[in-house]
């Protein structure tokens, strides 16, 4: 698949904007969780989960937030083009190896979590339906280049167990999607624990943890405002 982006990718610690989080580790995976708000499955009608759907993206795939975002993907050699659709997203980065953790050993892993940010996990959300039509995996509508769109590292202390952040998403200054944690079918260390007894974590990776409703279509020419408490950042669709 093709088109017009760079994907490369400052990791955020050697170049790192943000001197409350120290230079350490490049990303090694990213782990995605699907339909984690009841209301985002609901839009797209899917059944809610009673355990996390979890996916993986490559780090080939992960650009900054000041990188120009595609409105559209072209599949060259099926001649086809596809929409970009976006999902926002609070991220966090490992910063200890975890594995086989249970939810207190979670909780009591000191430095676990040495950075938080916002994402944007983008899907070719037709072709995302075509393989889930044919019972194919999803890999090819969510691991394209330049399908994860991750901010500036902020330091995790403020957030404190994680259980009432609020972010926000806006396109063209209009509220677009509003996540609070607490709506979360599967909280932060839940997510951390069944994720750590199915990929070991390594410093350096990167959770995706579910979007809330809202999602749609990227067009081009659409300015991005990703929303953290006092943290902001902006991108631009081509």
């Amino acid at each position: 698949m093709s088109q017009n982006i760079s994907n490369t990718y400052n990791d955020g610690f050697d170049n790192q904007k943000d001197e409350n989080v120290p230079s350490k580790f490049s990303i090694g995976k990213v782990v995605c969780v699907g339909r984690n708000y009841a209301a985002h499955a609901a839009e797209l009608g899917n059944e809610v989960p009673s355990r996390p759907i979890l996916f993986i993206k490559p780090a080939s795939c992960v650009i900054n937030n000041d990188q120009p975002i595609a409105s559209h993907v072209i599949d060259m050699p099926r001649d086809t083009v596809y929409k970009v659709h976006y999902e926002a997203e609070l991220c966090v980065r490992i910063g200890q190896p975890l594995k086989c953790a249970t939810v207190e050993e979670v909780k009591a892993c000191i430095g676990l979590i040495d950075g938080v940010t916002l994402g944007l996990d983008l899907t070719l959300r037709d072709l995302q339906s075509e393989l889930k039509d044919k019972g194919h995996p999803w890999e090819r509508a969510k691991c394209f280049d330049g399908s994860c769109v991750l901010a500036e590292w902020v330091a995790p202390d403020v957030y404190g167990d994680f259980s009432a952040v609020n972010y926000q998403l806006y396109i063209n200054d209009k509220l677009t999607q509003d996540g609070k944690t607490e709506w979360m079918l599967f909280p932060l260390y839940d997510l951390l624990s069944e994720i750590s007894y199915t990929f070991s974590l390594q410093p350096g990776d990167v959770i995706m943890t579910g979007t809330p409703s809202g999602v749609g279509v990227l067009n081009a020419g659409d300015n991005l405002t990703l929303k953290l408490g006092e943290h902001h950042w902006q991108s631009k669709v081509i």
